[in-house]
């Protein structure tokens, strides 16, 4: 690993060999009063799953905050190699530094994975946190690391909003997804249309687009099996 990449990485490859049980408390994990967070409905997960589904021991890799029970999720659905790699932290880490002008030579080396090494990619919501140059930083290195016919599944904001909250993704079930907030020291950034998204995963096709009802646009992006002319 580069000398400034985060400390914060969780390596769970070894997933199979020792299921973690339990998930540290979180900022923003449960009300005061206790009530459960709300869950909302995604359709992009199940094509995601589907994606994976017919691979062999995939390498499936979360851009995070860690989840357990996502990790026992996917372990149990798709038998895969999962790792976390929390690039939320890192923004969190250059906004409080005043260094945000340097996440993209940042994200040109963050990742140590081999090119074309993982199956798929959990992206979620990260890029809404970023500028331009960072985002197609990080989506450029993304792209590199999709073996071909692997899959990266990413949500957009379609609200024109400066939330300043993250939104850990917490599966329920293939179906589901429940959504916990914790603070964010950076704001949501400008909304992306598809074309913009599009022209950010260069070399990556379009697969299934979603615009539900909660101003989320989910995405299922997919590497061609073979080199386009």
């Amino acid at each position: 690993m580069s000398s400034g990449a985060t400390r914060s990485i969780t390596d769970l490859f070894s997933f199979l060999g020792g299921r973690r049980n339990e998930e540290s408390p979180e900022p923003g994990a449960a009300t005061a009063s206790g009530a459960e967070e709300p869950v909302f409905p995604t359709k992009a997960l199940q094509k995601f799953l589907t994606c994976l589904a017919s691979k062999d021991g995939p390498a499936l890799l979360d851009l995070g905050p860690v989840v357990g029970s996502n990790v026992t999720f996917f372990g149990e659905q798709l038998g895969c190699r999962f790792r976390v790699e929390d690039v939320y932290s890192d923004i969190e880490k250059h906004v409080k530094a005043g260094t945000v002008d340097d996440l993209p030579a940042f994200f040109a080396t963050r990742f140590t994975q081999p090119p074309e090494s993982v199956d798929g990619i959990l992206c979620w919501d990260v890029l809404d946190f970023l500028d331009r140059p960072a985002a197609q930083a990080l989506a450029a290195a993304l792209t590199k690391m999709l073996k071909p016919d692997g899959a990266l599944m990413g949500f957009f904001s379609s609200a024109e909003s400066r939330e300043q909250t993250y939104t850990k993704f917490v599966v329920v079930d293939e179906a589901n997804l429940r959504y916990r907030h914790y603070p964010a020291s950076r704001p949501r950034q400008r909304s992306l249309l598809n074309r913009d998204i599009i022209k950010l995963f260069e070399g990556l096709r379009v697969s299934e687009s979603y615009l539900m009802k909660t101003h989320i646009r989910e995405i299922l992006l997919r590497k061609p099996a073979y080199p386009t002319k």
